[in-house]
């Protein structure tokens, strides 16, 4: 299909579909900042290997990233540790909820993949660990692929999600007993939580996961991962990126995608574009309702998937 007189109108019809469907689902009612967003909000944005951007709604309107940063810290560490990574993470779905603690004591603290709190707390501890500095690293690394240097954290966002951080502290300190944590856990936490509340728009985010629709080159043209690590980041994604509704989401949707309970979610068609969707009315697994309705309307009506 040609991409260059379709994506607009495509964009268009979808955002007028959403708008005629009632609002569902609810904001992240547990982190205090998100809590007050209206459920309605609802942009979407693609952008090509080019760097073509379009959009629709609030596509400029930034948020808060959440989860969705998970995706960039894996690929920023994978790039310097390689396969030595998945000896202290899974690559599997978890099917338990994304803060689960249960199932990292039957695994011995070694978590079930990157995706869920508990591995994205290691990757995080193994970038810092490598960089000194992991959630400026990632900050550095959006600034640069999204081409808006004004990208930031919101400060409000992080201070919530430390005043209301005590799974997550009790997910380190159990990997750190299994030796699975390198960081002091009060450095790592203060870490990943800056990393989540970084706050960018659909237009943002759409261009910064360009990499994994290139194969693993960066918008300068120089590679971060190789073609068949970025394979790697869009398999994960394509099998635990929505929490415990990833089967859900492979079969509705079709693309690897990762959300966030900012109401966020990315997707990637590989060799053709990346999408960034935002709607903060959540289901119940975290995952924002008019956003995963949007993007399956999009691969229904470009054919555009993995399958």
């Amino acid at each position: 299909m040609s991409t260059r007189t379709t994506f607009q109108p495509v964009l268009e019809r979808i955002a007028e579909e959403i708008e005629r469907t009632p609002g569902s689902g609810r904001p992240a009612d547990y982190i205090p900042a998100l809590a007050a967003c209206d459920p309605r909000r609802f942009g979407m944005a693609v952008a090509e290997p080019d760097g073509t951007v379009y959009g629709v709604g609030d596509w400029r309107e930034p948020f808060s990233a959440q989860s969705i940063t998970k995706v960039f810290t894996l690929a920023l560490d994978l790039s310097r540790e390689g396969d030595a990574l998945w000896e202290h993470v899974g690559r599997e779905p978890s099917g338990n909820p994304f803060n689960s603690l249960v199932q990292l004591e039957y695994e011995n603290g070694i978590p079930r993949n990157p995706f869920i709190n508990a591995g994205a707390l290691v990757v995080t501890d193994r970038l810092h660990t490598r960089t000194g500095d992991a959630a400026g690293e990632l900050l550095a690394f959006l600034r640069a692929e999204s081409g808006n240097p004004d990208l930031t954290y919101d400060e409000e966002v992080a201070a919530s999600e430390t005043a209301h951080g005590d799974r997550n502290a009790a997910l380190g300190h159990f990997m750190a007993s299994y030796g699975n944590i390198d960081n002091p856990v009060p450095v790592l936490l203060e870490q990943y939580f800056r990393q989540c509340s970084v706050a960018a728009s659909c237009a943002d985010l759409a261009l910064a996961t360009g990499f994994l629709a290139r194969h693993g080159i960066r918008a300068d043209g120089t590679r971060l991962l190789s073609r068949s690590q970025a394979k790697q980041v869009n398999a994960v994604m394509l099998t635990c990126g929505t929490y415990d509704a990833a089967g859900e989401f492979a079969y509705r949707v079709g693309l690897p995608g990762k959300s966030g309970v900012g109401g966020g979610i990315i997707a990637v068609v590989p060799g053709h574009c990346t999408l960034c969707v935002w709607s903060p009315g959540l289901d119940e697994r975290g995952n924002s309702v008019a956003g995963v309705a949007a993007l399956d309307r999009f691969t229904t009506l470009t054919g555009l998937s993995v399958f």
